[in-house]
């Protein structure tokens, strides 16, 4: 993949030049040297922890959790104890992947998406201080170009994540939502020019975002989720409820995006991390 964007010339660059450093020279064909220069690096975790009682969508239950098995209850069959639990939650829940399947009938699935899509090079488009002063603040088209004045062109491929720090205030549901009197919630979204810009023009792979959607709160509170439909009508990705972005510079960091294997999945819990230059 060539590189667009100027400023990727760390962490990102020397994969790439190990890579091609490995096949010219014709060596024996080993990736364990990239894998000492990225252990070397600062990995920042992106996801909140799941528990029973986040905040999440009014419509779904909460997570159910059950001990079935304790160190000093061991089973006939075993000789000695364990600890095992049943985790019973929907697939949306906590920090998630969004499979184009959770919107769009005959889309892709949870299984489905390629690993080539789990590792990504970064974009985190900070706008924490525009949200500050305005809560219903959506991302623009100029904003988006204001980021590539500063850092050179989005990557084709990439992943790219809104910075808002509403994360900031997790696990409070009230707080997450932010209603005011008349039950209308104000928190911050995507606007539907920037991801056509996004994902058409510059054709990324994923995007992310800390809000509970990606549609802004005063859409939502009335049933308007046509920001979600869009990005998943792409056939692409999305991670919601992500953190610590606040950690992680605006470009030249990798994003490492896992999550398990459902077959047909609808969604499911995602780990996400940084791996920074």
């Amino acid at each position: 993949m060539p590189f667009r964007n100027r400023s990727v010339t760390t962490t990102t660059a020397l994969v790439f030049a190990a890579l091609f450093s490995v096949a010219n020279a014709g060596e024996k064909t080993s990736l364990w040297k990239i894998q000492e220069t990225l252990a070397a690096k600062t990995y920042v975790d992106l996801p909140h922890e799941f528990e029973p009682g986040i905040p999440h969508w009014p419509g779904f239950p909460d997570e159910g959790r059950k001990t079935i098995y304790w160190y000093d209850k061991r089973p006939d069959t075993m000789g000695s104890g364990f600890f095992s639990e049943v985790f019973t939650h929907v697939g949306q829940w906590g920090t998630h992947v969004d499979p184009p399947a959770h919107f769009i009938k005959g889309l892709r699935t949870v299984d489905q998406i390629g690993l080539k899509e789990m590792v990504l090079r970064l974009v985190v488009v900070d706008v924490h201080d525009d949200v500050a002063k305005n809560p219903d603040y959506t991302l623009s088209i100029a904003r988006l170009k204001k980021w590539e004045r500063e850092h050179g062109e989005i990557p084709t491929g990439a992943f790219v994540a809104m910075r808002t720090d509403w994360s900031k205030r997790w696990p409070d549901a009230v707080k997450m939502e932010n209603k005011d009197a008349s039950g209308v919630a104000h928190y911050p979204g995507w606007s539907l020019p920037a991801l056509k810009y996004l994902y058409e023009e510059r054709k990324i792979a994923a995007s992310g975002h800390e809000t509970t959607d990606t549609d802004p709160g005063i859409a939502t509170t009335k049933n308007d989720y046509s920001l979600e439909t869009y990005v998943l009508s792409t056939n692409h990705y999305q991670i919601e409820l992500l953190t610590n972005l606040d950690q992680v510079p605006e470009s030249g960091a990798i994003a490492v995006v896992s999550f398990p294997k459902p077959k047909g999945g609808s969604g499911f819990p995602a780990r996400v991390f940084a791996i920074l230059p």
